[in-house]
This record gives structure tokens, sequence and C-alpha cells, in this order.
């Protein structure tokens, strides 16, 4: 009986080693370890393709999904549900959830709905009362109060989606309260202690200036946030954001540089120069599956950088368009701009009339100033075979004189980043800029084969002229022009870059 339990017992410990053998023979696999994205959320009055006013919808349209797309972050954005979204959207958003906001004496309605975009989660902040209004976006006699309530509602959804954001970046002086709110009043609440703020200004021009009387009845700011807020005995919102945000951003390096300037700063370069220990200048990018000239359905033609031959039809569409004689060898030279003095129109205006002397052709497609506007219908009817004005705001008029122009001219007093010449470059419409913000960076003169367009630096009509007409002589040299197209076509004004770059700023 002994033997035959000895027995089982030694069939045991074989067993035993055997498994212990096989595990040891068994090779050994690397722990997978699963990165857990962080999360940014994006705060904006306006973002493309859903309703778009300027610079900041291009933004905020175009960077979110670029970071969704290089894989680090989950990215959310919030834009109030203005009436004016078209119904194609509209009908696809989801409603997720609705509350009350508590703003100064007020308690006002909030509904949110929820639209997954292009890998983005889109959420439209609801309440009719500030944002069912006919005509335009901003402009409104309680523009602060409609903004406030943005601002707020946006932080309160963040808490009741359980969205957990490692960052919030906010855009220019509409959500500039958003960063008091949350540095000021939300920083108690253990969902908003971490929370890190980005705050991105795209023109320091607008900075959101009320009365000190609105200080609570308004905004229900915290009396502890006084100096914050306060400036020159008034309220501006964007310094307060300035001064309590942890990064401040603006569109493009030079631009960065300029504000410190109190030509440029309009009256915050002291503000400025206290914060530029946290200040950086990320030059913005295109979208560039929006903006492709080789896909683009609203031209004539398709072409790319490596076959240009459909640019000429282009050309040739345009002129026959606009009722200009149909001349492929006469270089047309386009703007498409709002029609204000900053952007350089008065310059224009000096020397328009010499430049018609030349053998050129000119368009320009904007709104803005009566007076500008008058003038240049003035001009076109003294040059009706070489001058034509567009009095309007035209889409897919742009685009067929961005595919169809030679040359492209943007002649500003500032540019915090601009994004025309950008477009201009990638249908080979070469640029003419002045060197001021983003146009410094984006654009680079022609010299030795190597540059994408024409610069000048002074603000002066004949600076322009010159630089203008060396445009225009180099286009008569097919061979060195065709190089400079190539060189335009061929830069590099993708969001791809440039959200690697926010995402460093965020790491930081």
């Amino acid at each position: 009986m002994a033997k035959k339990t000895q027995t089982v017992v030694n069939a045991e410990e074989k067993q035993v080693k055997a498994t212990v053998k096989q595990k040891e023979n068994k090779p050994h696999l690397p722990k997978v370890t699963v990165k857990k994205k962080k999360s940014v959320v994006f705060i904006g009055s306006e973002s493309a393709p859903f309703i778009a006013t300027g610079g900041l919808a291009d933004v905020m349209g175009s960077l979110p999904k670029a970071i969704v797309a290089n894989g680090n972050y989950d990215v959310s954005c919030f834009i109030p549900m203005y009436s004016q979204i078209k119904q194609e959207y509209r009908e696809k958003f989801e409603f997720v959830t609705s509350f009350y906001v508590n703003l100064a004496w007020r308690k006002q309605y909030c509904g949110v709905f929820k639209y997954v975009y292009e890998g983005v989660n889109y959420f439209f902040i609801d309440n009719e009362y500030y944002f069912a209004r006919e005509g335009k976006i901003y402009g409104h006699y309680d523009d602060g109060e409609r903004f406030a309530f943005f601002s707020k509602a946006c932080l309160d959804a963040i808490s009741a989606l359980n969205i957990n954001p490692d960052i919030v970046n906010c855009n220019d002086w509409q959500t500039a309260p958003a960063i008091i709110y949350l540095k000021g009043m939300y920083y108690g609440d253990y969902k908003f202690k971490k929370i890190k703020t980005v705050f991105t200004i795209h023109n320091i021009e607008y900075q959101g200036w009320y009365g000190m009387n609105c200080y609570e009845d308004l905004f229900g700011f915290d009396g502890s946030l006084y100096s914050y807020i306060e400036f020159k005995d008034c309220i501006n919102l964007m310094k307060a954001a300035i001064e309590m945000s942890d990064k401040v951003s603006t569109v493009s390096p030079t631009y960065a540089e300029e504000i410190k300037n109190s030509f440029y700063a309009h009256g915050l370069e002291d503000i400025i120069a206290k914060n530029s220990y946290k200040l950086c200048g990320i030059l913005n990018g295109i979208d560039y599956d929006y903006y492709n000239p080789s896909t683009d359905t609203h031209i004539i033609k398709n072409y790319s950088a490596d076959d240009v031959s459909g640019k000429a039809e282009c050309k040739l569409a345009l002129q026959k368009l606009l009722g200009l004689p149909e001349k492929s060898d006469v270089p047309i030279v386009s703007m498409i701009t709002r029609l204000v003095s900053h952007k350089g129109v008065d310059l224009v205006k000096q020397v328009i009339e010499q430049f018609m002397t030349e053998d050129v052709q000119f368009v320009v497609l904007g709104t803005g100033d009566a007076s500008y506007e008058d003038y240049f219908k003035y001009v076109a009817g003294l040059y009706p075979n070489k001058c034509k004005a567009v009095i309007a705001f035209n889409q897919d008029l742009s685009r067929k004189i961005y595919a169809g122009s030679d040359i492209f001219l943007m002649p500003s007093k500032m540019e915090p980043c601009g994004l025309s010449q950008m477009i201009a470059s990638r249908y080979g419409t070469v640029s003419v800029v002045r060197e001021t913000g983003g146009l410094n960076d984006s654009i680079k003169a022609y010299y030795d084969g190597q540059g994408n367009g024409f610069t000048f630096r002074d603000y002066n009509p004949y600076d322009m002229l010159y630089v203008l007409r060396s445009a225009v002589n180099t286009y008569k040299n097919s061979k060195v022009w065709a190089n400079v197209v190539k060189n335009a076509m061929t830069s590099d004004f993708s969001w791809d870059y440039q959200a690697k770059k926010y995402e460093d700023l965020y790491e930081n």
C-alpha cells in the first residue's frame, strides 16, 4: 500500500517538474502598456464648417482635426448653436443634456447638442435668447452677456458630461471669460483643479472692454479677481485671460513679437511684456483637403504642383466669367479681402490707377467700407477691360479667383496670421505681401531660385508698387515664373506640422 502511494507521489512530482520546465521554455512576451490619451477642449465663438466669419473658424475647424489625426489626444470643441447654422448639419445633432447656468443674478437654460465630425466631438451650446438671432453673429448690444453665458455654460457642460480635459484652449475675447471663471471661480472643484489653460490671441485689437458696472451685475465675477480684470478703470476680458492663463499663444511667431510693441498691441504691450515668459507664436495652417486644386469642384479644371497645365484653363474661364479679354499672356493680379484700411487697401487706392497703365488685369472681391467699395467700382468703370470689382462675399467665386489668378496682392498694415496668402500659394497664385505678422512667416521673397513670393517691408504705396511691378516682370520670364509657382505650391502650409507644435505647447 505504501509503495503504491509513493508511485502516485512520484508521478505528481514529474508532472509539476514538466509544467515548470514548459513555463521556463515559453518565450517571455513584453508587457503591452496601453497609453491613455490626454484630452483637450477648444472653446471658440465660431467654427468651420458650421459657422464662419473669419480665420478663427478655419482654425477651430482644422486644428482639432489635425490633433485627432496625430492620435495623442481626444478632442472636443464647444461653439454656440447659432440659428445661422445650416439645417443640413443641425438635423444630425444629438441632444445630450440640459441644465441651468447661473450668471450673476440670472438663471438661464442651456441645452447641449453633440455631433462627431471628422473624429472631433463638437458640442453646441443652445440658448435661443442669446443665439437664435437673424443676421450677424457679433455686434449685438449684449455681446458681453451672450459670451459670458457661453463661457460659463461650456464649463458647466464639461462638468455635466464628465469630459475631464487636461487642457482647455480658449480663443479671443469672446471666450476669455471661460479662463476667468475656470481659474478664479471653478478652481476649487476637483473636476477643474488640474486643468491647464491656453489662451490664443487671433487679433489683439478686439479685447472685450466693458464698464466696471458690469463686473458683478453682468459677469458675476468674484471680487477677489479685480486686479486681474480691471484695466484703465474698465473691465478688459482679454487682459484678464492673458494674466490668468497658463500659456498664451498667437497665430504666428512674428505676431507674437509684434504685440510687444505699442503699434500692434492696442494698449496691452505692458501686459504682454509682463507675461512674455508664457507667450509663443504658432503659425496657422490651412485644410489641405478643403483647399486642394487637384480635387476642387469649384474650378473648371483640376491641377497640381506636378502638372499645373489646368491652371491656364482656370485663368481663361475666370476672364470669360468676369468679362475680361481672354489673354493668356496678361497676368491677373487679384485681391480677396475685406475692404478696410488695415488690409492695405489704402495703399492700393493711392497707386492702382498708375498700375493700370501696365499690361495687366486686376480683380478685387470683397466687402467693407463704403468709400473703398465705391472707389473700386469707379476704377472698374474707368478700365472696363482691365479691372473688375465684385463687391460681395462669394466663396465659389473666391475659389475661381485663387485658381485663375497669377498674382495675389495682400499688403496688410497688420495681419496676425492671414490665410489667403496660403490658399493662393496652394493654388499656384504667387503672393505679393508686406512683411508683417503671418505674412512674414509664410511668404519669403523669391531670389536665385529660392522663395515662394514677393515681399516689401515699409508701409508705403510706392514700395508696394515697385514689388508688384517686379512680380509682373518676373511673370514675363516663363521659366523663372514656373519655378516661383512650383515653390509656392510645394510650400507646406498644412496643419500636420503646426498641430504637433500645439501638442508640444500642451505638453509644456
